[in-house]
């Protein structure tokens, strides 16, 4: 049996690595391990297993980060293989060098490496998958071949490569938005694309700002949470803390956002942090890079699009509503998240949904017997940079329903692939469906939560809530 993985970050090399073992033919295609945003993953990944922790005590804290709209049997079913996923790493040979305390989480439940956690952990899915005989194709997987509701394989630069299963594991789209330090070509194309050959996608305006963006010289970068998890302070011009820099990154994102728009500027304060450049070193450099030395200078930041709570929607085994097409990492949606990320919790699925997807795969084994290739439509990008500045513009940190019938009129006149408008006419739809603010979400005309809306919402030509 052939499997097909459009995405080389940790999601998809877990399935292939899972399925290589299991004696399926294994294709990832992808653009290299380096350019994938889980390569650029800087805290850790969280697992519940130290004394004194518990599965219950992380999945309440994952409920509360998501306000109450996760799906809790998936909530369950990821948190409790956390041991599992961490038995995996640790098999390969990984080896964690602390655990540490992140927003939202109420325990030291954050393993990570040098607080450049998600590479150490991509190159090492990489070279076991090479042990194994995983194919790997460096390019793009730039259409899901679907004929009738079925799926036989992807087009990679126009080449039809056949496959019994395909798997979608090329992230999420927060590079559809302006200010992003993912890769910008993280635009959820293929999640577009499954969406117009008909799968239903799920939460799609819950679309998570990280508190602490750095956009400098060199480029936008991530101060992790970590940071603030050491002893960093958020302060304004001034000098004022105005926020406790521990609270969900929904709460830190807008506390930012609103001194902002007071016209103050807004740093982190690390200068108490002992030996910044050795548990940091990844951010150290790119920030002497620019100039600044964070043991001694305030770091200036800004929210940025970090992570996409939506995606295409699966079940619990990570099937979508498409035969031969399952979807994992952030490129899905099955309600773990709920309208909000809980830090760390997003390299976890990623490994739990890998391993779980090859469990699927083996148990359905899909079989594509079709001999005529299905159509390949060969869509041109077009204005990608209207469509971001149109998200972030009109679906960014705080919403409002008059900007939101805004964007959707703009929308009508960019000259843009359709597969990238369809995603974000779902996100401005079901962000002007909800009328309420939970998690990621914020209307300022609706500034509450309200028990109406505490259910998630589905796309598929339209946002059902």
């Amino acid at each position: 049996m052939r499997v097909g993985i459009a995405g080389d970050g940790i999601a998809g090399l877990t399935s292939a690595i899972a399925l290589a073992k299991r004696g399926f033919e294994v294709t990832v295609i992808g653009p290299g391990i380096r350019r994938s945003n889980s390569y650029l993953a800087q805290a850790g990944i969280a697992f519940p297993i130290l004394e004194g922790d518990s599965v219950k005590a992380h999945v309440l804290d994952t409920l509360r980060a998501g306000k109450y709209i996760n799906d809790e049997e998936v909530v369950w079913s990821v948190i409790s293989k956390a041991s599992e996923a961490y038995n995996f790493l640790t098999s390969l040979g990984l080896k964690f060098e602390a655990s540490e305390t992140e927003g939202g989480h109420s325990f030291h439940r954050v393993f990570t490496i040098k607080n450049e956690t998600g590479k150490h952990v991509t190159k090492l899915l990489y070279l076991r998958a090479k042990e194994l005989g995983v194919h790997f194709v460096k390019g793009k997987a730039e259409e899901l071949a679907i004929k009738r509701g079925k799926t036989y394989g992807v087009f990679v630069e126009g080449e039809f490569l056949p496959f019994d299963a395909t798997v979608v594991a090329s992230g999420g789209f927060s590079g559809l938005f302006k200010f992003t330090a993912g890769s910008e070509t993280n635009t959820g194309l293929l999640i577009g694309d499954a969406m117009m050959k008909g799968a239903p996608s799920r939460d799609l305006e819950f679309v998570q700002f990280h508190p602490t963006g750095y956009i400098g010289r060199n480029g936008v970068f991530l101060i992790s949470e970590a940071v603030r998890g050491a002893g960093a302070k958020l302060i304004t011009e001034d000098g004022e803390r105005f926020v406790n820099e521990l609270s969900t990154r929904d709460i830190v994102a807008r506390a930012i956002y609103r001194q902002m728009q007071l016209g103050k500027r807004v740093f982190l304060d690390a200068r108490s942090i002992e030996n910044f450049k050795r548990r940091f070193p990844q951010i150290y450099a790119f920030l002497r890079k620019d100039g600044l030395d964070p043991s001694k200078e305030l770091i200036p930041v800004s929210p940025i699009a970090h992570y996409t709570m939506g995606g295409i929607a699966v079940d619990l085994w990570y099937r979508t509503g498409i035969k031969n097409l399952y979807a994992i990492g952030e490129a899905a949606s099955n309600g773990f998240h709920g309208a909000n990320r809980l830090a760390s919790n997003s390299l976890l699925e990623c490994i739990v949904s890998g391993l779980e997807v090859a469990r699927t795969i083996a148990r359905e084994k899909p079989r594509c017997r079709e001999v005529k290739e299905p159509t390949y439509h060969g869509y041109e990008l077009g204005d990608v940079d209207s469509l971001r500045e149109l998200l972030w513009s009109h679906a960014g940190i705080v919403r409002s329903g008059g900007g939101l019938r805004t964007g959707l009129k703009k929308l009508e006149g960019i000259e843009a692939d359709p597969r990238l408008k369809l995603l974000a006419r779902g996100v401005l739809e079901c962000a002007l469906a909800r009328e309420e603010s939970r998690g990621s979400h914020y209307r300022e005309d609706f500034p509450e939560m309200r028990k109406a809306f505490e259910r998630p919402s589905f796309f598929n030509g339209r946002c059902r809530l």
